[in-house]
């Protein structure tokens, strides 16, 4: 019983951590990515630094979208097993002419 808990726990956390990474990927449409820099103050004057590239950022956002869409996959094969073994144990509820 406390192993179905825990991966209904795990599989609670997952789906959190998907909502994330959509909203992430929702709020960063590659079409509207600019490169991202830094202001450095140098001795000899100001420098500009790049962060990360657009090419770089796209890559990490497409990246991010397989990574979702993978476990995208594996929570929803954990969920219909977890359904299953409800259904098998009867969802733990009493039937009615057998109450009291």
């Amino acid at each position: 019983m406390a192993k179905t808990n825990y991966i209904g726990a795990e599989l609670d956390w997952a789906e959190t951590k998907l909502q994330e990474w959509q909203e992430y990927i929702n709020a960063n449409p590659i079409h509207l990515l600019h490169d991202r820099t830094e202001i450095e103050e140098t001795r000899s004057g100001t420098k500009v630094k790049v962060i990360a590239t657009i090419e770089t950022q796209g890559k990490y956002i497409q990246e991010m979208m397989k990574n979702y869409l993978s476990l995208l996959g594996e929570v929803d094969k954990l969920r219909e097993v977890e359904e299953q073994k409800q259904e098998a144990r009867g969802r733990g509820e009493v039937p009615h002419r057998m109450r009291n």
